[in-house]
Formats: C-alpha cells, structure tokens, sequence
C-alpha cells in the first residue's frame, strides 16, 4: 500500500481515513470500548484523524493498543511511537497520519479529547462492528 505521502492530498485522505477504520476494527477486535474517528484534518498538523478509544481497565486498554499496533503492523503500517505503555492509563500511538489514543475510562473523562473537538466530524463506524455499550465521558 502506498504511503499517504507519496499521494495527492485528496488520495491521501482517504489512505488516512481508511487507517483510521482499520484502527477501530481492530479496537472493536478488542472489545474497545466508546470508539470515535475525530477528522481534524485542517485544524492541526500533526494528523489527520484522531482515533479513541476506551478500555475498561489498563490492562484491557494496554491489549488493545497492542492488538491496533499489531493488527495495523500486519498491514504495513508500523507505529511511529507508542507511548503509555506498560501503566497504559492513556497508550498514544502515532501512525502519522493518525494518531490512536487509548484510554482508561478515567482517564477518557480527564482529557476529554472529544469534547474538545466537538466541533470537528466525525467518521462513522459500520454500526454492525461496534460495541453496544460505552462509558459515560
């Protein structure tokens, strides 16, 4: 699969777009918990799409950011950084064009990295692959 560098800015988007599916696959994998796909395209430079999810304790967030990191690896596409292992309260994974946020329900409501871009779309997930629940932020 080609880099989203290596495409037009329209191309690459949606190279990014589909990572950031790929990665909430794979968090639903794991039973993630609250997962949204935040398009911040246009508002910083550090990513396109901000993935989040939720575990429901460090040890279940610490396996889904492993199950991402290796789920999106077997695609080609290995993490930049990973960041928050082992105590994996917040696990940050950046892939470039998105950066993956894994967090403990304490945590998720601490930041609250979704009210903060509230304002920003968001991608809808396939509603056959989500989970049914979802922490209160």
């Amino acid at each position: 699969m080609a880099s989203a560098e290596d495409q037009s800015p329209e191309a690459a988007g949606e190279l990014a777009r589909q990572l950031a599916l790929l990665a909430a696959q794979a968090g639903i994998d794991k039973k993630a918990l609250g997962i949204e796909i935040i398009d911040v395209r246009g508002s910083v430079d550090y990513a396109d799409f901000l993935v989040l999810m939720t575990g429901t304790s460090d040890r279940h967030s610490a396996a889904i950011a492993r199950g991402v990191d290796e789920d999106l690896a077997k695609l080609g596409h290995k993490a930049l950084s990973v960041e928050g292992l082992p105590e994996a309260n917040w696990v940050l994974l950046d892939f470039f064009d998105i950066v993956v946020h894994v967090f403990s329900e304490d945590a998720r409501g601490l930041y609250d990295l979704s009210g903060l871009w509230m304002d920003a779309s968001r991608v809808p997930i396939p509603a056959r692959n989500q989970p049914k629940a979802t922490p209160e932020a």
